[in-house]
Parts: structure tokens; C-alpha cells; sequence
């Protein structure tokens, strides 16, 4: 792994023949933080806040922000395969494992696969499952619904939080545009759910939190409800204003919780 500079904020994690640039706050306790629809922002206060509690660690995931996608490497199977090996490349015996949204999905699936890696699990507005029928839409079509329908259902304050794209400068614009590509690649088809993950969610044993933005109009607190009683004993939170991004709109809460549960 190389180190980061004053001139670039992030670290670079070589797994095997992998490179993912990473974001790295904090001491203590090992935990490794799967972003959502697009990379976390070095300067998003959660950052700073959850590094007081944890050695966090934040990959961009291959076609992610800077992370460049291998030929071939295109589902979601390539990404927990990954994540796998980037658990076992960890010097920690065990984890805190964090997935926020689409990063959840990646969680959950590799939490069936290696608990016994993992010190707790906390899914945040995660995708990944299809708790109703063949018609009902539990997942909003985030490619196929207008840009501003997409931010009214992602945020309890969209005046207040919703990015402003024009305002965006060169560099952000094209990592914006590489998330919203990547994204596309692995979620579509089946749209951000696996059909056979909630079969065999009951094979995660380590102390989990489902964590959910009570405004949540991307994936409901039901969604997240019918989740956590997939997932023995685990615990399903809310946190009040806010959306698909409590950790961005609720910093101070989101760590609040995330800590009480650490603690337990």
C-alpha cells in the first residue's frame, strides 16, 4: 500500500493484480467502509468523526472514483470475490464491516461468506434483496427516474444537501461520471438485488445493525425492516431527518449510532 501525500489525499491498495485508491482516518479498531452509489468525499465530516472511534478504511471500488476496472471485471460476483481477498489481505483478525447503500449489498454478500472475518456488520440503506413481487418497484430506478425525482426521493433536505452538478468542477464531474457508469455495469440486471441473497442471509452470525434514513425514498425503512429480520438477531435503527444518505445529512447521529453499537 502506498502512502498519501499533502497532494493527494489517498492511499493505494494493491490486491493482486487490483489496484483501488482508498481513504484511510482514524485508530483503533479495524473497520472497513464500502461506499454507495458514488465515493465517499475526503472531506465529509463523518469521516473525521468515525475516525475518533476506528482505523477506518474506504476502497473505491474498480470503475469507482479513481480505481481503474480491469477488462472483464463487470458484476458484482468480481466486486465480493475482491472484497474477499482484501479481507483476508488485512493484517486484523477481525472487522467491523460497514456498506452504505449499494456498498450494503456487497456487505451483506460477503458477510454470508466470511463471517467468521467479521466483528460486526452495519448496513446502511443497503440494496440487495427483493422482499416484494415481480411488480412492485422496492427499489427506485435510479437510471430511468428524472434527476430531480432521484434527489426529492434521496434526501430529507434536498435544498440543503442534493449536489449541485453545475457547480462541480473538471476532475469531480468525470469521478461523478465514472461512479454513475460503474454503477450501471453492476446493478442492472437484476436491478441491485440478487435473487438468491436472502436465502441464505442466515448464515450471518456476527452482531449486525441495519441502520436507516427514516425519509429514505430509494429503498424505504419497510425495505430495511423486511432486510433485518432476514439476518438473525440483528437490530434495525432509524435516523430521523434523513434520506438514502443519513451518514451525510445526519453525520453526528450516524456516528452516534454506529458508536452505541460498537460499544455493545
Amino acid at each position: 500500500m502506498t502512502q498519501a501525500t499533502e497532494s493527494s489525499p489517498q492511499e493505494w491498495l494493491a490486491v493482486g493484480d487490483i489496484t483501488l485508491e482508498v481513504l484511510r482516518r482514524g485508530t483503533g479498531r479495524p473497520l472497513l467502509l464500502l461506499h454507495g452509489m458514488h465515493t465517499i468525499d475526503p472531506q465529509a465530516p463523518f469521516l473525521e468523526l468515525l475516525g475518533q472511534q476506528a482505523t477506518v478504511l474506504v476502497p473505491s471500488h474498480p470503475g469507482f472514483g479513481h480505481s481503474p476496472r480491469p477488462a472483464g471485471f463487470d458484476t458484482v460476483y468480481d466486486l465480493v470475490h475482491l472484497y474477499l481477498d482484501v479481507l483476508e489481505a488485512l493484517p486484523d483478525e477481525r472487522v467491523t464491516l460497514v456498506g452504505l447503500s449499494f456498498g450494503g449489498w456487497l456487505a451483506a454478500e460477503l458477510a454470508v461468506k466470511c463471517c467468521h472475518r467479521l466483528d460486526r456488520l452495519i448496513l446502511v440503506d443497503a440494496f440487495g434483496i427483493k422482499p416484494s413481487d415481480r411488480e412492485t418497484p422496492d427499489i427506485l430506478d435510479v437510471f430511468n427516474t428524472s434527476p430531480a425525482e432521484v434527489q426529492r426521493q434521496s434526501w430529507h433536505a434536498p435544498e440543503l444537501w442534493a449536489p449541485d452538478v453545475n457547480a462541480l468542477e473538471d476532475e469531480a464531474l468525470v469521478v461523478r461520471a465514472r461512479n454513475w457508469e460503474a454503477l450501471c455495469l453492476y446493478g442492472w440486471q437484476p436491478y441491485m438485488y440478487n435473487p438468491q441473497l436472502p436465502r441464505w442471509l442466515h448464515r450471518i452470525t456476527c452482531p449486525t445493525l441495519v441502520l436507516w434514513g427514516a425519509s429514505d425514498g430509494i429503498v424505504t425503512p419497510a425495505y430495511g425492516r423486511a432486510y433485518s429480520a432476514l439476518i438473525p438477531q440483528a437490530r434495525f435503527e432509524t435516523i430521523a431527518a434523513a434520506g438514502h444518505h443519513p451518514e451525510i445529512e445526519q453525520p453526528e447521529a450516524f456516528v452516534k449510532h454506529l458508536t452505541a453499537f460498537l460499544a455493545r
